[in-house]
């Protein structure tokens, strides 16, 4: 709520982050890599526009054998935030892409379920 605060008074989410004592991003994935080797998935195709969490998962053991864009068309009350997470942050953010990906409504396969 804090670093909210702080995006309403005019910073960016990477700076509210760090002006609170965070770091940019303090997600941690082990426990997703972790349930993912529990079930014995060999490989994902994961959802995401952060290459950061596909280092991360791939730096625990799992797999990425595709990354799906999540496709946000930018509004006037979204683009400040994902142009920050495109520039600060790595995120491959495609602004001017399709608006929505047929891949996206593919179902879920998991190997060696039915």
């Amino acid at each position: 709520m804090r670093a909210y605060a702080l995006q309403d008074r005019g910073f960016d989410t990477v700076d509210a982050n760090l002006a609170l004592g965070f770091r940019d991003d303090e997600r941690d994935y082990s426990v997703a890599a972790h349930m993912l080797a529990s079930l014995n998935i060999g490989s994902i195709h994961l959802m995401t526009n952060n290459p950061n969490k596909i280092r991360q998962l791939e730096q625990l053991g799992t797999k990425v054998s595709g990354r799906i864009p999540l496709v946000i068309p930018a509004s006037e009350f979204n683009r400040f935030y994902l142009e920050t997470k495109a520039t600060r942050s790595g995120h491959l953010i495609e602004f001017e892409g399709k608006a929505h990906l047929p891949e996206q409504d593919d179902p879920i396969i998991v190997e060696g379920t039915s």
